[in-house]
């Protein structure tokens, strides 16, 4: 009787309801999922989505626009903007982890002051430190140096002046200089994300692999270089969807009438994929394996010819979003390379004969398929500070010019082997690092024939992106191109490219110029304005004469999403995507989760 009760019982169960989820694929390998350790935009875009900062961006507003996450309200500052005080909103919590022993953890201001601490503490060799210590906390750089000194574990329960926790859910930061728009800073997981000690301390060297944060994700299977998923963390806090489109933003109003009020997350399931070669990655979409793709090169003129939907596409009930990036792809110089380094004369002229010798709008028409703007400054669009009327002379191209700066300097062909020697006679080999697929080999072929036309002998040397990121920490690579992506709208953060101090980290050149880090300096502790503007003119303007860093296009993007993929839209500096999305279970074929 009991068993046929139990079969009767089973048989009534109603089947589980699909999970809902997101598939995207990532065209390069994270590096790994601790705040304190990363910098890089892949896993950055993943972090977004477990560990939360304190403040975020508004979605849909259109300028971007501060909003509260786990603050209860903006941060209060002192007349110096020295003095920041952030209070945190009771009653929110990490996610359920061993690491916890079975208690419910709250997240308080001591998580955030820890946090920030460990930028600072050698063992982990954080790249986000050298930003830190430009806002010179009080008693943290103190801190550091004890631990250096005396060999021994980085103290975090030490008192430090410049962070206090007057309570449980305020906390006090006091800078050693003014930074007026320091509140930017809090709205970044890598820079201001809560981890919980409990965690660092219960995984050691091994927390990249777990991230624990109080975010809508949580992380429950990460193959390394292939495959991360998120699934929906069944604590997260009651959390519903707002937003402030501008009123004519009509795309940004049908959003907000379309989820208004709805519980957020949406979804039960992220899935990243990590797959670095252009065609699996658009056919795995075009048979429904994806439902958001950033469309590779290659296939932009399939995806929307002329800049439109492609017909096949649209007939399948596709989106397509084309948006600017508030982003550079650039090239940089390693300044401590004996070829292409140094500040006399002659190296200066050699790297800006460089410059001048390629073309950054055939790079847009021909590898780009169009989707970029030339780079005429170094800074980028949606930030204060860029104007787009300002040219420094990033993009110009004059190969005449080029060889008589060469011809000038004495980098003339010696041996008459047909490639230009460096002045004393010896070879000169250009070295450019990229990565083995098809989009880097045809900026190869462009880089290598334009070289070859004014007489340099480029090589290229492939190798993956992680270990060539190490690499350029390292200072070990010649000459390499990367873009760099914002993170908030505070465009002076591009000129810390080649800050001095941030050398190894955010200054990949290793430039150092005394002039230029004095008002890099300056920038930092001014308020909006136009006599910052007038300053950020001023260093790119020492940038263009130096050249260590030769800025190309701001980049256009297209963004493919599936029918059944619903809310999608980019935002310029806020990565956590999947917190807003939805997908239609009845719209999408075939679903079996």
């Amino acid at each position: 009787m009991s068993m046929a009760l139990s079969g009767l019982s089973q048989a009534a169960e109603p089947a589980a309801a699909p999970l809902k989820t997101v598939r995207y694929a990532l065209n390069a390998a994270e590096t790994g999922f601790d705040p304190a350790r990363i910098s890089d935009q892949y896993s950055n875009q993943v972090l977004a989505h477990i560990i939360e900062p304190p403040l975020t961006y508004d979605y849909l507003a259109q300028p971007a626009e501060l909003r509260l996450r786990t603050a209860a309200a903006l941060p209060e500052h002192s007349a110096d903007y020295t003095v920041w005080t952030l209070h945190i909103r009771p009653g929110i919590y990490f996610a359920d982890d061993p690491a916890f022993k079975g208690h419910r953890r709250e997240l308080t201001a001591a998580d955030y002051a820890y946090s920030l601490k460990r930028y600072y503490d050698p063992r982990w060799k954080s790249p986000i430190y050298t930003e830190y210590r430009e806002y010179h906390i009080q008693g943290l750089d103190a801190l550091r140096q004890k631990a250096l000194d005396t060999r021994q574990p980085f103290d975090y329960d030490a008192p430090v002046a410049g962070l206090q926790t007057p309570d449980r859910y305020t906390l006090r930061i006091t800078l050693g200089r003014p930074d007026p728009i320091f509140m930017l800073v809090m709205a970044n997981a890598n820079t201001f994300g809560a981890v919980a000690r409990e965690v660092v301390e219960a995984y050691g060297q091994d927390v990249d692999a777990h991230p624990v944060g109080t975010g809508p994700f949580r992380l429950t299977q990460w193959r390394r270089s292939s495959l991360i998923v998120l699934e929906r963390n069944p604590g997260f806090r009651d959390e519903v969807y707002d937003a402030h489109p501008a009123a004519h933003d009509a795309e940004g109003q049908a959003l907000l009438r379309q989820f208004k009020g709805r519980k957020l997350p949406m979804v039960d399931r992220l899935e990243f994929a990590i797959i670095e070669a252009a065609q699996p990655t658009w056919l795995s979409f075009l048979s429904g394996d994806f439902e958001l793709v950033r469309v590779p090169l290659e296939y932009a003129p399939l995806a929307a010819p002329g800049g439109d939907l492609a017909p096949n596409l649209t007939r399948r009930g596709m989106t397509l979003e084309r948006t600017l990036q508030a982003d550079h792809a650039y090239t940089y110089f390693n300044m401590k390379d004996p070829v292409v380094g140094g500040y006399t004369p002659e190296k200066v002229a050699l790297r800006r004969a460089i410059s001048l010798a390629y073309d950054n709008m055939a790079e847009i028409n021909r590898v780009r398929r169009g989707l970029g703007i030339p780079a005429t400054t170094a800074l980028v669009p949606y930030t204060y500070g860029y104007d787009p009327s300002q040219n420094f002379g990033f993009s110009e191209y004059d190969p005449a010019k080029a060889k008589a700066l060469l011809d000038l300097y004495g980098y003339v062909d010696r041996d008459g082997d047909g490639w230009r020697d460096l002045p004393d006679g010896q070879p000169l080999i250009l070295h450019y690092y990229t990565q083995p697929d098809e989009t880097y080999r045809q900026f190869n072929e462009l880089w290598g024939k334009y070289m070859k036309a004014v007489g340099l002998h480029m090589v290229f040397v492939p190798g993956q992106w992680p270990d060539q990121y190490k690499m350029a920490q390292a200072g070990t690579l010649q000459i390499w191109g990367l873009g760099n992506s914002a993170t908030s709208p505070d465009g002076s953060v591009f000129l810390h490219e080649a800050y001095g101090p941030e050398a190894g980290a955010n200054n990949l050149p290793f430039f150092e110029l005394p002039a230029y880090d004095a008002l890099v300096r300056q920038i930092d502790r001014m308020p909006l304005g136009t006599e910052r503007d007038a300053l950020i003119q001023r260093a790119q303007s020492l940038l263009a004469v130096y050249m260590p860093i030769k800025p190309h296009v701001h980049r256009i993007r297209l963004y493919l999403s599936q029918p059944w993929l619903l809310g999608y839209r980019t935002h310029p500096f806020a990565l956590d995507f999947g917190r807003y999305v939805d997908v239609d279970r009845q719209k999408r074929p075939n679903a079996t989760h």
